[in-house]
């Protein structure tokens, strides 16, 4: 095997700290928490394993349409599928998609850090969260998960975590409906108007130009 692989304790170390970074923005609490943690965090351990573990989708690929796909090897390189299948010759980590991906992966964290310093505030005082991105949209931590997850879709594409990413976007999809419910019941006409004038996912073009 090409020496860009076989590292399993890069795979290790890069793993746990790109999960400590998302555990210490995240902090789940319950165990509603720890699921939507988890399958994050199986997500990741897969992606990383494939970066610099066992190359398995670049072998499986190689295998269906190496003919094709000449210019594919074991090189950390061909890892980045999309430039290959796009047929760019140049640094992947220099490209439009790669660049994309590094601004979807931090972005999410970020959002997923701030939105939880606003939730947590909200919740010691039993208010509702309407502050920060919650000013924009109603689900700004699984809308950070979201991008963390299309963002290294972008970057490194691989045939487990192209399984995953349906199922893990519509289980944040599913519960930000169980929550949206949740605030309802709990802070009925509030955040029925709260739910009425801000978007679930994607903020308003008026909201970000103006504010509310």
């Amino acid at each position: 095997m090409a020496n860009d692989y076989g590292n399993w304790l890069l795979v290790a170390v890069i793993s746990a700290v790109f999960l400590l970074f998302l555990f210490d923005a995240f902090k789940p609490k319950n165990p509603t928490d720890w699921r939507t943690f988890g399958s994050l965090a199986a997500f990741v351990v897969a992606l990383f394993a494939e970066m610099y573990g066992f190359p398995l989708t670049i072998y499986l690929v190689t295998a269906w349409f190496g003919s094709k796909l000449p210019q594919l090897n074991l090189s950390h390189s061909s890892g980045h599928l999309w430039e290959v299948l796009l047929g760019n010759t140049g640094d992947p980590h220099m490209s439009i998609l790669h660049l994309l991906s590094n601004v979807a992966v931090i972005g999410g964290i970020i959002l997923v850090a701030t939105a939880w310093k606003v939730l947590y505030q909200a919740v010691q005082k039993k208010s509702l969260a309407a502050t920060g991105p919650y000013r924009y949209i109603r689900h700004p931590q699984y809308a950070g998960f979201i991008l963390v997850i299309v963002g290294f879709l972008l970057q490194w594409p691989t045939i487990p975590t192209l399984l995953m990413a349906p199922f893990l976007i519509g289980r944040y999809v599913v519960l930000a409906k169980r929550e949206d419910d949740a605030m309802q019941k709990e802070h009925t006409s509030l955040y029925k108007r709260y739910r009425r004038t801000t978007p679930g996912w994607l903020p308003s073009i008026p909201s970000l130009l103006y504010g509310k």
